[in-house]
């Protein structure tokens, strides 16, 4: 007789005691038998004290340490075979956890809310979300249909095995959802709506986490699968180069320095590739050692 996993749902929370007293009614309802953690992120409101006037465990940092930082406690501290994320300001509805449960039994190792047209907080953010997530899909080779959604079911040690690249402040789900895909883990995507914050404000500034996100994927990309990147540029100095001679021999006859330089720029770039792939093979040497023991 299959043992049915145990599930534990992390929330982390800085400052979202209100959000906390209308979410939480509603999850220990309806999520009888899992196991609730909150990490309080150094708020200086109630959410402690919310939490444990409903009965759920809390775990806190002495200062803000960021959303990755909570999650990587939460993570931690999970007793659960398979651990749901989800935020604690009302976006992420718990109706909805059946749905991504559903999905999750099929086998997958990760399912993940995707929010749908209408759901997103400002269209810049839906097209900043839209163009990253095309970008990571590109990278991963992989389609991904929400790259920034916190909204998640996952198989608790896998999850654990990345932990050490999930950056402490934003955003833990697009190294997850890359690292993911990168060690050929099964991801799938369960359309979502997701409403307003009921409280709060965002922590996320557009600019500065925009470069972030873009950052982390480039970052993410190339530690597992390098040549995605290095062989386009590569070749697009291999390209110019080309294009550069063709125009200073028809013009002056001759081959320049600028020419030598674009052509040994690519192929330095290329042979930094071929060491960089040779060099993220290491990150997964010891990748079905740690599955088997944490099973």
């Amino acid at each position: 007789m299959t043992r049915s996993p145990h599930i534990s749902i992390v929330i982390p929370a800085r400052n979202e005691a209100a959000g906390l007293r209308t979410l939480l009614p509603r999850l220990t309802g309806l999520m009888v038998e899992a196991t609730i953690l909150v990490v309080d992120d150094g708020s200086v409101d109630d959410t402690r004290a919310v939490c444990v006037a409903h009965g759920v465990a809390v775990v806190s940092h002495p200062y803000p340490k960021g959303n990755g930082a909570a999650i990587k406690t939460g993570a931690r501290a999970a007793k659960g075979d398979v651990i749901i994320f989800m935020d604690a300001d009302g976006q992420h509805k718990p109706e909805d956890i059946n749905e991504l449960l559903t999905k999750f039994n099929e086998g997958y190792d990760m399912v993940v809310g995707a929010r749908q047209t209408g759901s997103q907080a400002g269209l810049h953010r839906a097209v900043a979300n839209d163009v990253f997530s095309r970008f990571a899909s590109w990278m991963v080779m992989q389609p991904i249909a929400d790259l920034t959604s916190g909204f998640r079911v996952v198989r608790a040690r896998r999850f654990r095995q990345f932990l050490y690249l999930l950056p402490n402040g934003f955003s833990y789900p697009t190294t997850i959802t890359m690292s993911f895909f990168r060690a050929g883990y099964s991801v799938a995507y369960v359309p979502i709506h997701s409403p307003s914050r009921s409280s709060g404000v965002s922590h996320i500034h557009p600019i500065r986490d925009g470069v972030r996100f873009l950052l982390i994927i480039i970052k993410i990309g190339t530690l597992f699968s390098p040549q995605r990147l290095f062989l386009p540029v590569s070749a697009g100095f291999f390209l110019t180069g080309v294009a550069y001679y063709g125009y200073t021999y028809l013009s002056a006859g001759r081959f320049t320095n600028m020419s030598a330089l674009l052509f040994i720029s690519a192929i330095f770039t290329f042979l930094v590739g071929i060491v960089s792939e040779q060099v993220s093979a290491l990150h997964f040497k010891d990748i079905d050692t740690s599955d088997t023991e944490g099973s």
